[in-house]
């Protein structure tokens, strides 16, 4: 009893010895340390109630402010293995994008200002252009994601009308994303036709009705159904579009505009029979995210005119970001070597090993032979031979917390960094990270 009397005293006498807000706020100069300082001085009335010591008041205080100031938006070396990894921002922009960002962000632009006629211009057209060369569209439009291109796409051509989908189609995304619930969020109706793993031609047929709108078809970006399987090809469902007169609307989801494993390109949807193609910028395309539209150019105008489209519409940045990286894929071998994802994807395995050499020699860890993923929902199937330095299981959250945090995988007691997915200049960069992480 004594001794609860003699904590309690002791605990009265720390609450009276701590200074003010004001008088803490005062050994720094700075604008936001009042804020700063009463949340220190909470902390440490919270700390000496149950028993602690805060210890140094000033030392918190800096700490606080250094913590307020530090961006939570950070760079981050990727040693996962997976090229386009959604949780750590997709696709690396290349340099030719970056380029495009910086001279947009810095000053004015002619964003939507027509410089021949001196009159009010639409952002679409800057990026229209280039669109329409590398996919063989009449029209383009670009909105924020390829989620907002469907729902718009939707939205402007089926609001209040049925659409036919093939159940084997309606996928959910990343983060619990359900297609069926963005879809029906445009006022269409979701008419679904075939199985699971089976849909044939006819089913489509039956279904077409004097409410029908339009036929949707939808890239299996993050599954593949194998075996009893069936899913019409895009030419084939164009035929059924046709003989009824209704537009076919095709999401790729990831979308491609170069030859990359078996994923459907915008080109190739269009040259079979799609009226509208759906896909993403920031993807295999690597760009920034932006939802993109190509096809026939009643259609376009269609969701150009529409009210969501004002809601869904891309910044300056984007499109600048976005026209910088197209560009690029005017010449295919520059595209390769230049964009990002394109590079990572094509790189031979042995330079991958080479780069894990460099770092396990740096690094006294061991190189070990694995597999990297595509990732963003892209090539669900495919495996990419890799190497990666194995270092201390130990290692991975100080690694994962330190500057610039390095994300790596946690496989059998080890942690991996895989080097397909970290540049040579990354590789000296993730050494030192290792060194910091055993300190």
């Amino acid at each position: 009893m004594t001794r609860s009397r003699g904590r309690s005293y002791t605990s009265e006498m720390q609450l009276r010895d701590l200074p003010s807000v004001d008088e803490l706020a005062r050994t720094v100069d700075d604008p936001l340390s009042v804020d700063a300082a009463r949340r220190v001085i909470a902390l440490a009335r919270d700390e000496i109630r149950a028993g602690g010591d805060p210890g140094d008041l000033r030392g918190r205080l800096l700490a606080e402010l250094a913590d307020a100031r530090r961006p939570r938006l950070r760079r981050t070396l990727n040693a996962t293995g997976v090229i386009v990894h959604t949780n750590l921002g997709r696709a690396p922009l290349p340099g030719a994008a970056l380029e495009r960002v910086r001279e947009i962000g810095a000053s004015y632009s002619n964003l939507e200002y027509d410089l021949a006629t001196g009159a009010r211009g639409s952002r679409q057209d800057h990026v229209a252009g280039v669109l329409r060369r590398l996919t063989g569209a009449e029209a383009a439009l670009v909105v924020n994601n390829n989620a907002a291109a469907v729902l718009l796409s939707l939205a402007a051509l089926a609001d209040g009308r049925e659409v036919v989908v093939s159940r084997g189609e309606l996928i959910e995304i990343g983060d619990g994303f359900r297609i069926p619930e963005v879809l029906a969020r445009s006022g269409a109706r979701l008419v679904e036709v075939g199985t699971t793993n089976r849909t044939r031609v006819a089913d489509y047929e039956r279904a077409v009705g004097p409410e029908t709108a339009l036929l949707l078809r939808v890239h299996q970006s993050n599954f593949r159904i194998v075996g009893f399987a069936e899913l019409p090809s895009t030419a084939q469902l164009a035929d059924v579009a046709r003989r009824h007169g209704l537009p076919l609307v095709e999401d790729l989801g990831s979308g491609v505009l170069r030859s990359v494993g078996d994923e459907p390109s915008a080109r190739d949807a269009l040259a079979a029979g799609a009226d509208l193609v759906c896909f993403s910028g920031d993807k295999l395309l690597g760009g920034p995210q932006a939802g993109i539209v190509v096809g026939r150019a009643d259609l376009v105008e269609r969701l150009r005119r529409h009210p969501l489209q004002r809601a869904f519409r891309a910044d300056k940045l984007t499109l600048a970001a976005l026209e910088g990286t197209l560009a690029l894929y005017l010449d295919p071998e520059r595209a390769a070597r230049e964009v990002p994802v394109l590079r990572m994807l094509a790189e031979p395995a042995e330079a991958v090993r080479a780069r894990a050499e460099r770092l396990a020699g740096l690094t006294g860890g061991a190189v070990e032979e694995t597999v990297a993923r595509v990732g963003g929902g892209a090539l669900p199937l495919v495996e990419l031979p890799s190497f990666a330095c194995a270092v201390e299981e130990r290692l991975a959250a100080p690694l994962r917390t330190g500057e610039p945090p390095v994300v790596a995988v946690v496989r059998d007691g080890r942690c991996l960094l895989d080097c397909r997915t970290l540049t040579d200049e990354e590789v000296d960069q993730a050494a030192r990270a290792v060194a910091a992480a055993r300190r």
